[in-house]
């Protein structure tokens, strides 16, 4: 597991980081809010700890970069302010948790272990795994060996569709509903090329089976 801690308070940064690392995380340090940013976008962490009064960036603003480009990496807040207000405010900002200094480190440690429970648990769900692909609802991507499958916004919505009704045979009328929300107009055969493109652009003709005469249907691996 990848955690970033970002504190101003040199030897508090180093005394977490320090007892992060006997718990066998791997630990990246940041000292100030503008320092952390370098690190965020070089690399993708599994919880964030952050101190929320610190030079040049503060853990406020951390935190709006991170909800504005859609990182929904967990952050525990970190701070000396005890007053209801500052706590709203964290986790208005998008904090998951709040932790007032001072503070004993097996809380820390508790707490960390519920964010990423939480967080991983959360992934499970937002992601379905079929093959070497992976389609995740959230992010709405697929990837093929983890490098980015490029399907327009339509084999997107058609294949997210059929793998959201595993082992179910949806008609060409239900995909089309589904995908354009109003009554489509245009070619007949739109729901057949889409599925043909989604096809090879996976590299699998079986990702999506033909039932003839009914429909497409997504065949989970999962035993029902």
């Amino acid at each position: 597991m990848k955690l970033l801690v970002i504190e101003d308070e040199v030897m508090l940064n180093k005394s977490i980081v320090k007892l992060l690392k006997t718990q066998q995380y791997s630990v990246d340090a940041a000292y100030d809010g503008e320092e952390a940013l370098d690190y965020i976008r070089a690399t993708n962490y599994d919880v964030i700890i952050s101190d929320i009064m610190m030079p040049r960036l503060d853990g406020l603003g951390v935190l709006k970069y991170l909800r504005n480009h859609q990182i929904k990496t967990p952050v525990l807040m970190l701070t000396a302010k005890d007053a209801l207000e500052d706590k709203v405010t964290g986790l208005d900002a998008g904090a998951d948790d709040y932790l007032v200094k001072p503070f004993e480190f097996d809380e820390l440690l508790a707490r960390i272990r519920v964010m990423l429970r939480r967080n991983n648990r959360e992934i499970l769900l937002s992601t379905v795994q079929f093959g070497d692909c992976c389609l995740d609802f959230i992010k709405k991507t697929v990837t093929k060996n983890s490098y980015l499958v490029d399907l327009t916004s339509k084999e997107y919505a058609l294949l997210e569709c059929l793998v959201r009704h595993p082992n179910v045979i949806l008609s060409r009328e239900q995909i089309r509903e589904h995908i354009w929300d109003f009554d489509y107009e245009g070619e007949s055969n739109i729901i057949d090329v889409l599925v043909k493109n989604i096809r090879k652009k996976l590299e699998d003709p079986m990702v999506i089976v033909t039932k003839r005469g009914m429909g497409y249907v997504f065949k989970s691996e999962e035993k029902e």
